[in-house]
């Protein structure tokens, strides 16, 4: 697979908890980079290690690296797990599905954004079938359309992502909404989001607290949807020792086997 993120775990694991983690910031077709995207997959990882979950991390990762990645999460899953999926990079909308892109994407079209995305409604069904008890996503991707000067006609931002029961999802923007880059070492989300898992146990209240964070900071410009059918309080980290999480850190690499 692709560069791997992150060191070694630094709470004892709770196999319970499981994490997939992808950064995507170099798109070759597109020639418009999101570094950012690498850094908060990275801080993220730290934080999600320091409490505990079992987490595979992912750079620039190809559309086989991610459906990899995706098939070994699900074959760690039990009827215990509480799974959370993050994913930041550029997603497209189309017929009403969110596709997250592969940084080997060449798209030309709207059928393209379907045989090369990944849905990410599709991941968060494969994810309750597999038999995972709550299912959480954290999707940074409502950036322009780096494409959207090849298709004919095309939509801005991403659709509603659809939640079946015990699910907890915080987009980075509202439906049909695109975010502009700040040109900051993180996106507004994860700048939210990393000090609220910090201080916050109710992962609820995390990402609740982390749209009020960004709606704030940008005046309103980029409100965070929360979607929540949450059938039970889930902590982030209920064994946490106490110590404060993994500062963040440039993006590390290395190849994993």
């Amino acid at each position: 697979m692709r560069a791997s993120i992150g060191s070694g775990q630094s709470a004892p694991l709770d196999t319970n908890r499981l994490a997939l983690v992808i950064g995507n910031s170099t798109y070759p077709d597109a020639d418009s980079p999101l570094p950012q995207m690498t850094r908060d997959a990275e801080g993220l990882t730290n934080v999600l290690r320091n409490d505990g979950f079992l987490v595979d991390a992912f750079a620039n990762a190809t559309r086989l690296d991610m459906i990899r990645a995706i098939d070994h999460l699900r074959a760690r899953v039990h009827f215990n797990s509480i799974v959370l999926v993050y994913f930041g990079g550029y997603g497209i909308q189309s017929a009403g599905q969110n596709f997250l892109i592969p940084v080997d994407a060449k798209i030309w079209n709207e059928e393209d954004v379907r045989r090369q995305g990944v849905s990410i409604d599709r991941i968060l069904s494969q994810l309750k079938a597999s038999g995972a008890r709550v299912r959480l996503a954290v999707i940074e991707a409502s950036w322009r359309n780096p494409f959207e000067r090849r298709f004919r006609t095309y939509s801005h931002g991403l659709a509603s992502i659809q939640t079946s029961e015990n699910a907890l999802i915080l987009s980075s923007a509202a439906p049909g909404q695109i975010i502009e880059d700040p040109d900051e070492l993180h996106g507004q989300l994860m700048a939210a989001l990393l000090p609220q898992m910090d201080s916050s146990r109710r992962i609820e209240d995390v990402f609740n607290n982390t749209r009020n964070a960004v709606v704030s900071a940008t005046r309103g410009r980029q409100i965070p949807v929360v979607s929540s059918t949450l059938t039970e309080s889930v902590d982030l980290w209920p064994a946490r020792s106490g110590a404060p999480a993994s500062s963040v850190g440039s993006a590390a690499s290395g190849r994993r086997e």
